[in-house]
């Protein structure tokens, strides 16, 4: 995990190297960065620490990509919910909203 050391066949953290290729094979690296993102998030709170930090891109063409594989990404959820739920989309993020603020102890008008 972060900083902490590594132990058995644990790899000491590396930062992600800068996505280069053809515009489909760097939105398709950005879209697998970004679902490991997400999943590592799903695990534990270490877990998406260790990821934030090791998986993140420190380059500004790295960090766009991610952006806009992330940004992609949602799109597709958004559009599985509406599918799924038969609702519009404003009210699905209206939703995910109020439960993200409830999750922080932010209370919210509902």
């Amino acid at each position: 995990m972060p900083e902490s050391g590594t132990t058995g066949d644990q790899a000491a953290p590396v930062q992600a190297r800068p996505v280069q290729g053809t515009p489909g094979e760097t939105m398709a690296t950005a879209m697998q960065l970004a679902i490991a993102l997400l999943t590592a998030g799903l695990d534990s709170p270490e877990l998406e620490a260790w990821a934030a930090d090791t998986l993140t891109p420190i380059d500004a063409d790295g960090l766009g990509d991610l952006m806009a594989g992330l940004h992609v990404i949602s799109v597709v959820l958004l559009s599985e919910l509406q599918e799924a739920t038969g609702e519009p989309p404003a009210a699905i993020l209206q939703r995910l909203a109020i439960r993200a603020e409830r999750q922080r102890g932010t209370p919210s008008p509902e």
